[in-house]
């Protein structure tokens, strides 16, 4: 049996004081920069996630991380109102409406990038 004393996702940015920012203070998350030179994210639910540079950084081509919201449309209109860009697929087997909320089959979830260009989600739930 495999036995873990705890567990955490990560993932890498291109420059963690603008990661800092946006997960900090755009999003509204515990992020705290530890002696590593890592960020540390606490995220709702109480895990975290660790948001480390990397100077040969790639953005990721799938969503490294999900919001669960009680209503889209809200977070949507949040974020927007923060300037973060939620319409960022123009891709006709991911259907959005004008502000980038998937229509259709499936859950109702919007995609948005953070300044490194990683996919984040807000997904109703």
């Amino acid at each position: 049996m495999f036995t873990t004393k705890d567990t955490f996702s990560s993932f890498s940015v291109d420059d963690l004081a603008k990661a800092k920012q946006f997960y900090g203070d755009t999003l509204g998350l515990a992020a705290e920069e530890n002696a590593m030179g890592v960020l540390n994210v606490r995220l709702p639910a109480g895990p975290r996630v660790m948001i480390y540079p990397k100077d040969n950084h790639e953005p990721a081509s799938f969503t490294v991380l999900n919001f669960v919201v009680e209503d889209i449309e809200q977070a949507v209109d949040e974020l927007n109102g923060l300037g973060v860009k939620t319409k960022i697929y123009d891709d006709p087997e991911l259907p959005t409406d004008a502000r980038g909320i998937m229509v259709g089959e499936g859950p109702r979830i919007a995609w948005f990038k953070d300044p490194a260009g990683n996919v984040l989600s807000v997904i109703q739930g």
